[in-house]
């Protein structure tokens, strides 16, 4: 028997929105599959909205919140007993514009450490050149960072013809393969225990800082910005998201807080890992283009600031996609508030 209505409501929304969640997932990804804890984790769900609704509808004032319940165990009940085998067929548009940012969601705590170790590494190519700026030569593996930045800032800036005239799709091409390489490649070394991972995203990061801080202690930090930016800003979080995948092979490899073995952990992370590699190599190839029809380009051909605000657009645009795509409009509406 309900006592108190506003703290029943207040105490099982959760459990309710939770449920609505799974269904949501469930429902607009037909390749999703529950595995053991989530199915029992799922029947739980749906059994207690199940008690709820029972509860519930013994209060005749409450038609709205008992209608939402009614369509939630409704949906729950459709889940538990559907019979029917999904369809299988692959839908490219919703699996990168739904898929691939739910996957990212899902195991954002591999991102927040493939994300950390790039940072530190970062902090240690500032520190290293701030202390030695002789060190560049050593941490830079390209030999046009190595120069004075402020040389080939003007160097650069001379050139006024189209220099990849004729040859920006081979050179879109060729950034597109070696970066996808690179990525697949730091997946890949997850199987190390995600050691290799974690030394590629080290490495990356220190060569980010260390060039980062030699243009900007030269003045060229507009320069960087304007080469930097166009690209950098999907390329960037796309070797982050391929660390976050071999660190996520990594943990089902070290089972960290999982049960089974480990053939079942990699089976059930399998999806999961190829969803976030194919989001990331077709992020790779709007970056190759970006960077050989744009990035290289500069003042007076370009001027930095349309590069810099093209690429502030592009890093706006991202974040929204990664953090808000395929979440469905409106559906937090659906669960009644209470009434007070």
């Amino acid at each position: 028997m309900i006592i108190d209505l506003q703290k029943f409501i207040a105490s099982e929304r959760p459990y309710w929105s939770e449920l609505e969640r799974w269904l949501d997932r469930l429902e607009n990804d037909a390749g999703f599959t529950l595995s053991l804890a989530e199915t029992r984790r799922f029947h739980y769900l749906y059994q207690r909205a199940s008690a709820d609704l029972a509860r519930l509808a013994t209060f005749a004032s409450e038609p709205e919140m008992t209608r939402y319940l009614e369509a939630l165990v409704a949906r729950g009940y459709g889940e538990v007993h559907e019979t029917r085998e999904k369809s299988r067929r692959f839908a490219p548009v919703t699996w990168f514009l739904h898929v691939f940012p739910q996957t990212f969601r899902r195991h954002i705590r591999s991102f927040a450490l493939s994300l950390g170790v790039t940072l530190a590494g970062c902090a240690f190519g500032v520190l290293a050149v701030a202390l030695d700026p002789e060190a560049k030569s050593a941490l830079l593996p390209f030999a046009h960072l190595q120069g004075d930045p402020a040389e080939r800032v003007a160097q650069e800036e001379q050139v006024k013809n189209d220099r990849l005239d004729g040859g920006k799709a081979t050179f879109s091409t060729f950034l597109m393969t070696h970066n996808t390489r690179v990525a697949v490649f730091t997946l890949a070394l997850g199987i190390t225990w995600g050691i290799g991972s974690i030394i590629v995203l080290f490495f990356n990061g220190i060569i980010l800082g260390a060039v980062a801080l030699d243009y900007v202690r030269a003045g060229q930090a507009k320069f960087l910005a304007g080469w930097l930016l166009p690209h950098g800003v999907v390329e960037i979080p796309a070797i982050l998201i391929a660390g976050q995948a071999g660190l996520l092979l990594a943990s089902a490899l070290i089972g960290w807080g999982r049960g089974g073995s480990v053939r079942t952990r990699l089976r059930e992370v399998s999806p999961d890992l190829v969803t976030l590699i194919g989001g990331v190599a077709l992020m790779l190839v709007w970056a190759g283009f970006v960077e050989s029809f744009l990035s290289q380009y500069h003042e007076p051909v370009i001027p930095y600031s349309v590069k810099i605000v093209f690429g502030l657009v592009e890093l706006t645009l991202l974040a929204c996609f990664l953090t808000k795509g395929g979440v469905k409009a409106g559906r937090k509406d659906l669960l009644p508030s209470p009434r007070g």
